[in-house]
């Protein structure tokens, strides 16, 4: 059920969560090591008391090699670009890259594996939604027969190497399936920041059906550090403060920033015909944008989620959502402050 804290090592320790994962790990003391790519952007954690190594999640190798002498691994590397024509990288991180680490974690002997994985794994229960009878638990699956976005497919397929491994190699591991973050330190932006970051600047114009389940970005790397001693191996754990939608996001956010909230709010089928006609400029310029049929299947087809499991067996209380996205406008603005956003 336990386990004695130890050296920790952190996979996607420079992205939005690992950093935080990061930062909550070295201001508690531990030994820190994270491996990073040669060109990842490591701003997030520049500064900080720590061992840094070069690797991938594509090369075995380097994965061993950074988890020698390590007690535990947070692993935080994902792919989340749910708009890609071509969704090959999203297997290639989401599933090659998990399938590594765990081949590299037992080989080594880690004590802990805590997996972020996703609330889209999560399946809608037979009356679940946001105005449903029921909450999505950790025991609602999604059919695998069922047509899901590519990323959706990809992070399932994932799930399912890992509870492979917790079942029949003897992972010591525990997923944990973060909802959508917010809170301060989104240098890239995430997807999710970018939309806080431009509603806090008045930039977005309208709203939009669809939102998730939703936690402050500290909040999760706190219940990464909580599933460590406290989660129970071969198990998952929902992390989310409450479901939220898009129109609300941006009303906070908008109010956070004084600016002023989106004026219109688009019907679903007007929203999908626009988005279809984006979609089909953009591959005929060969570029990528984020607004696709696969974005917004996936922001619309996540219900609202019990988290009390992990409330209970993890001790794990988190703040209000709303608080992290004014932290998120805050953050924003103050980068702007200085000349580098």
């Amino acid at each position: 059920m336990s386990a004695a804290p130890g050296a920790a090592l952190v996979v996607g320790a420079n992205g939005f969560l690992g950093s935080h994962v990061v930062r909550s790990l070295v201001a508690g003391g531990r030994d820190v090591r994270v491996v990073v790519r040669r060109s990842s952007d490591t701003r997030a954690i520049d500064g900080l008391a720590l061992e840094r190594m070069h690797g991938d999640v594509l090369d075995p190798t380097s994965l061993a090699a950074a988890m020698r002498g390590c007690a535990t691994v947070f692993y935080c590397a994902v792919d989340t670009r749910a708009w890609l024509h071509d969704p090959a990288p999203l297997f290639r991180t989401n599933v090659d890259g998990l399938r590594n680490a765990v081949d590299a974690a037992l080989a080594t002997g880690i004590g802990r594996f805590v997996f972020t994985s996703s609330i889209v794994t999560i399946g809608r229960p037979p009356s679940g939604g946001p105005d449903g009878e029921r909450l999505a638990t950790e025991a609602d699956e999604i059919d695998p027969r069922q047509d899901v976005p590519a990323y959706v497919r990809s992070r399932c397929e994932a799930e399912r190497i890992f509870f492979t491994a917790c079942r029949e190699r003897g992972l010591p591991g525990i997923a944990l399936c973060v909802g959508n973050t917010y809170g301060a330190g989104d240098w890239a932006p995430t997807p999710h920041g970018k939309l806080v970051r431009d509603a806090g600047r008045g930039r977005i114009r309208f709203s939009w059906d669809g939102g998730g389940p939703s936690v402050d970005v500290a909040d999760a790397a706190r219940a990464l550090l909580l599933a460590e001693t406290r989660g129970r191996i071969g198990e998952r754990y929902i992390i989310a403060e409450r479901w939220l939608s898009f129109r609300e996001l941006l009303a906070i956010a908008a109010a956070a920033g004084g600016a002023r909230p989106p004026r219109w709010h688009i019907p679903p089928r007007p929203m999908e015909a626009g988005v279809r006609v984006i979609g089909r400029i953009a591959r005929l310029l060969g570029i990528e944008t984020t607004l696709t049929m696969a974005s917004l299947d996936c922001s619309r087809r996540i219900p609202a989620m019990d988290a009390s499991k992990a409330r209970a067996e993890l001790s794990w209380e988190p703040r209000p959502v709303a608080a992290a996205i004014r932290d998120a406008v805050a953050f924003h603005a103050r980068r702007l402050e200085r000349g580098d956003a």
